[in-house]
């Protein structure tokens, strides 16, 4: 990966500059430098030249310039850098996020397009390489490690192995290999993670981890393997414990509720670790938009006690020392002049945003044409007819009567429960406070059979959600209690070639297409937001309740992740990603 791109000369006029020998470009005057890697905040100017910074000097010690912002009041960071992030969570392509993102401070990402890998394999990478090409947000991305994620337990629209995984290692825009979810293979020597991590390792480039629920012996053996980063914080202590363990968190605000704990524990340490990171792994255009992202996070840390320039450091300094990107993270000469003016180091406003030493936005709006690079998204990669509400029957071989049958408890991080049920005609009826999952493979690969479960605990819904954004293979879930609306809600998805919608009494009440893989809308951001703000509160009111999650609708579109532990339902049976087993039947007695 190419770093250092600046021309000789462009760098002779900045060493040229700095000794008041040349003019600056720009100069941004009159305000607060944002020290990130000495923890202090100094009043100074900042001359670039090009993309880089030429010198922070003393104030008002230099007015020649062609350009100047005056930042009166204001503070200097450097751009934030977004250390975890699934940019296809947001239901955007490469130039909508940018475009999302930009204005509120965020000028890196690195990305894992494992989404797009796991519904169009190398092309759909490639794809989110080219299309983030010439953007004003630099997308670093990662090599998917885990396509499909749990081999056996599930099955993606390709299979990713060491062969390809070398290939996407060797583009210059990659920066590493991403999240290695497939843990039970890592811990248990399977071929495929041995040659896999053996790549990322090769490589020299970054290889980043997903450990979640490991402790104790089990995480130290994960880490040996060669993972070193781990983004799956689900509980306070697992925050503290993997920090211990050597492995940079990618700390993110998804589950809201840990983060006082966690801000507490990393405020009690001697020294702050810089192998702490911000991140924002999956979140919709509609909380990029309304609340943000690293932003967002970066207020709440603040608000939960953390330092404001620790908080800073997390999603600037320390990140770009974990990208080992030299160039990046620090308002210092030599730097990119990769810049946030902030109205504060409590709400963290972006005033003005530069990338590369080019005013991109202010205000909150972008400044500059958002242009995608040539690419070829993967349309038509919904191979699924239309579905019949007996296929959304939660059936048990058994005879008529009253039996004890397995279930799925909790969301996300889920558990085995049971329950009495009766049957009748190999049909169950669906308990109170129940739903019904089903789950169908629709890449074409193997014939769709509809497999089901019953889960526990998620209330009486009034209507059903069907989605093909379903972590990480993204076949089509469905969920809900009555069969007819669950196949309508499946349909309604199935005809826009991918997408989200909620059925209620015979009718579809909200639909968000997306045609691209099926997890992705051509749309611009704020008509994606608009349509997952419509779909959200419409599964809201049939009764998806979600109280730890901050976006309830994600509760659905988690519930088959099979490389998290504990039981779920996926494109080819019931399963147990604890054990790596598949359920022959929830049959009890």
């Amino acid at each position: 990966m190419r770093v250092d791109d600046v021309e000789p000369q462009i760098r002779a006029r900045a060493v040229a500059a700095a000794q008041g020998r040349e003019p600056f470009d720009l100069l941004l005057a009159g305000g607060t430098v944002v020290d990130v890697g000495c923890g202090e905040q100094r009043l100074a100017d900042v001359g670039v030249v090009g993309p880089i910074i030429a010198s922070v000097h003393e104030r008002a010690t230099r007015a020649d310039a062609l350009d100047v912002i005056d930042c009166d009041g204001r503070f200097l960071a450097p751009g934030f850098v977004d250390m975890h992030v699934h940019f296809e969570s947001s239901m955007l392509t490469p130039g909508a996020y940018a475009e999302a993102v930009c204005p509120r401070g965020t000028t890196t990402v690195f990305i894992d397009p494992h989404e797009l890998a796991n519904v169009a394999g190398v092309a759909g990478v490639r794809y989110a390489v080219e299309a983030s090409r010439g953007l004003p947000v630099r997308f670093v991305v990662q090599a998917p490690s885990c396509v499909p994620p749990q081999p056996g337990l599930e099955l993606s629209g390709a299979d990713l192995f060491g062969p390809e995984v070398i290939e996407m290692l060797s583009w210059d825009e990659v920066g590493g290999l991403a999240e290695v979810m497939d843990m039970l293979g890592v811990l248990g020597g399977a071929d495929r993670m041995v040659d896999v991590v053996a790549a990322g390792l090769d490589s020299g480039k970054l290889v980043s981890g997903h450990a979640a629920g490991l402790t104790g012996p089990v995480l130290q053996a994960y880490l040996a393997a060669g993972m070193t980063s781990d983004h799956e914080i689900f509980t306070e202590p697992d925050c503290l414990e993997k920090l211990r363990a050597g492995l940079t968190v990618e700390l993110r605000g998804m589950i809201d509720p840990i983060l006082p704990g966690i801000v507490a524990e990393v405020n009690s340490l001697p020294i702050p670790p810089t192998h702490l990171v911000a991140a924002t792994d999956d979140l919709f255009a509609l909380t990029l938009l309304n609340d943000g992202g690293i932003d967002h996070l970066l207020r709440r840390l603040v608000a939960y006690g953390m330092d404001p320039v620790l908080a800073l450091r997390c999603a600037t300094y320390n990140a770009a020392y974990r990208l080992q990107r030299a160039d990046l993270g620090l308002v210092a000469a030599g730097r990119r002049a990769d810049i946030v003016v902030l109205t504060d180091l409590t709400s963290f406003t972006a005033e003005h945003v530069l990338t590369d030493g080019r005013l991109v936005a202010s205000h909150g709006r972008m400044l500059v044409d958002v242009v995608e690079g040539p690419s070829d998204p993967p349309f038509d990669t919904m191979r699924l007819s239309a579905l019949e509400p007996s296929d959304m029957l939660l059936r048990l071989d058994a005879p008529d009567g009253t039996h004890r049958m397995r279930v799925i408890a909790d969301a996300v991080m889920t558990r085995w429960d049971e329950t009495d049920v009766v049957v009748r005609d190999g049909v169950v009826e669906i308990p109170d406070d129940h739903i019904v999952q089903v789950t169908v493979h629709r890449h074409g690969r193997i014939t769709p059979v509809p497999y089901s479960a019953l889960l526990s605990g998620w209330g009486n819904w009034t209507g059903a959600v069907a989605t093909t954004v379903a972590h990480d293979t993204h076949n089509l879930v469905v969920f809900g209690r009555d069969p007819h609306d669950m196949a309508l809600a499946a349909n309604a998805v199935i005809a826009s070639g991918g997408g989200v919608a909620v059925a209620r009494a015979g009718a579809v009440i909200a639909h968000v297409a997306l045609p691209i893989a099926g997890i992705i809308s051509p749309l611009p951001a704020a008509e994606v937001a608009a349509a997952q703000k419509t779909v959200q509160d419409a599964a809201v009111e049939i009764g998806l309740f979600a109280p730890t999650l901050t976006q309830p609708l994600f509760q659905v579109m988690l519930s088959s992740l099979a490389c998290l532990p504990g039981p779920h339902v996926t494109d080819v049976g019931l399963i147990d990603g604890t054990t790596g087993d598949i359920v022959a039947s929830a049959l009890i007695a």
